[in-house]
């Protein structure tokens, strides 16, 4: 496999109704060359989309409050937590795992990953409340393939530059050999979405973890090769202003639902990655 460098590009944070494209050329024009890939992280297309969805006015059935109160409180923070090598941090955080924020959490999560995906601990199919504000969840890209061409078509108009788009999740994909499987859907040929078991045997079996590429333009880029560019994307842009709601609340030094918007646009955004092989 070829090497890389990789290059991470400053931007303001990516708010509904962000003209997404246009940011992406703006920032990449002058420093792509044929053949590089732009790697682009799929929450902020989502939220510049506005696909976003304000969990405080839903209504949580029986089934997600019983998630809330016994699967993650009990069974994640005194087994399946332990099990997996969740830090002590995260352990101590399901063990008080909010009831009613939590459960409206999870009946957005059965409404629209599955029973399956609700079980996981966090960012349930691709679903994601890290970095933003309030009570805030967005909601993965339904098509993330025609948007990559789109900004691929986009730039290739604007510069004449020929360039490959990935749009990828923080979220891990695990590999064993050439099997990669991931804990949320991916349109990348060769990696498998085996949702929660992805995530406890990946963990368990102590697996190579690596964000998730959700898509990409070039059909001559493989998993692995898309799982290493990925994974080197995912290294230089670092976490904005945290991992997890719970990390960018302690960063805010707020509640969990008082992130503000103008508190992370605060804060610096690497929502772009030029990254480029090395010969």
């Amino acid at each position: 496999m070829p090497k890389y460098r990789a290059c991470a590009l400053r931007s303001s944070y990516w708010k509904p109704g962000t003209d997404y494209k246009k940011k992406i050329l703006d920032a990449v024009t002058g420093l792509v060359q044929s053949g590089d890939v732009i790697v682009v992280s799929e929450k902020a297309i989502s939220t510049a989309m506005g696909r976003i969805v304000d969990e405080s006015g839903i209504k949580p059935s029986l089934s997600a409050e019983l998630i809330s109160k016994v699967w993650m409180r009990k069974v994640w923070a005194y087994f399946l937590g332990p099990l997996t090598r969740l830090s002590r941090r995260n352990i101590s955080r399901l063990k008080s795992y909010p009831l009613e924020d939590g459960a409206k959490h999870k009946q957005l999560s059965l409404f629209y990953a599955g029973p399956i995906d609700s079980l996981k601990h966090g960012s349930e199919g691709g679903i994601d409340v890290s970095n933003l504000p309030y009570s805030y969840a967005c909601i993965p890209l339904s098509e993330p393939y025609r948007i990559a061409d789109e900004i691929k078509s986009y730039i290739k108009r604007r510069t004449g530059v020929d360039v490959e788009v990935m749009i990828v999740d923080s979220d891990k994909t695990y590999s064993l050999f050439s099997f990669h499987m991931s804990s949320r859907p991916s349109f990348v040929k060769g990696i498998k979405c085996f949702s929660l078991f992805a995530f406890i045997f990946g963990r368990i079996l102590r697996l190579r973890p690596r964000s998730t590429p959700v898509a990409v333009t070039s059909n001559g880029i493989c998993a692995e090769e898309a799982l290493q560019i990925a994974a080197v994307s995912n290294r230089v842009r670092g976490d904005g202003a945290g991992k997890t709601a719970w990390d960018v609340a302690e960063h805010f030094n707020v509640g969990v639902s008082q992130v503000s918007w103008e508190m992370l646009e605060s804060i610096a955004h690497y929502p772009l990655v030029i990254v480029r092989r090395v010969r």
